[in-house]
């Protein structure tokens, strides 16, 4: 069944569609028809909303909450409980900055306050062209080449002041 977009805007309010296209709304709702019982399965939905979405914004979440039988706030309560869950719409490329012992011990907050710096943003922010979010993880599992950044899938080790810009411009000049 296909969602129109005066649809989408009765079940969330929302009325910026270029955002939030009714496709993906559309993809959701087939989603969450194919399942055997709504009951308990909030994790499960949105999980999967925020696959298609990127990010579950407010007129997200009412979405869900209304198709699966749920108050809105105890989908709010879920989302902003699990810190898998974003409500910020995330950049093209994620930075994971290690913050475990070993990477802390051989300086790997002195990184993240660099990243912070070079980019103008904090943890769990995205910079303002959309091409950096910046997040900081508890452990890689590569101790041995600490400290370490990550950059989406790829794994940077021994990471220094010096290597950060080198590192961060071949990301912009990508772009």
């Amino acid at each position: 069944m296909a969602i129109t977009e005066a649809q989408v805007i009765q079940e969330t309010g929302f009325t910026d569609v270029d955002e939030l296209p009714a496709e993906k709304f559309e993809q959701l709702e087939e989603f969450i028809e194919k399942l055997k019982t709504k009951t308990g399965s909030l994790i499960q939905v949105l999980y999967k909303a925020q696959e298609i979405f990127g990010y579950l914004p407010r007129d997200v979440q009412l979405f869900v909450a209304r198709k699966i039988g749920v108050s809105a706030a105890s989908v709010t309560g879920v989302v902003t409980f699990y810190s898998y869950f974003t409500t910020q719409k995330k950049g093209k490329h994620i930075i994971n900055v290690c913050m475990g012992t070993a990477c802390f011990v051989k300086g790997s907050e002195k990184i993240l306050e660099k990243v912070k710096e070079k980019l103008g943003i904090d943890i769990r922010e995205t910079t303002q062209d959309g091409l950096f979010t910046l997040q900081d993880i508890r452990c890689v599992g590569t101790c041995g080449l600490a400290p370490v950044l990550m950059i989406d899938d790829k794994v940077y080790g021994h990471v220094t002041q010096d290597k950060l810009d080198e590192i961060l411009d071949s990301y912009k000049e990508k772009a």
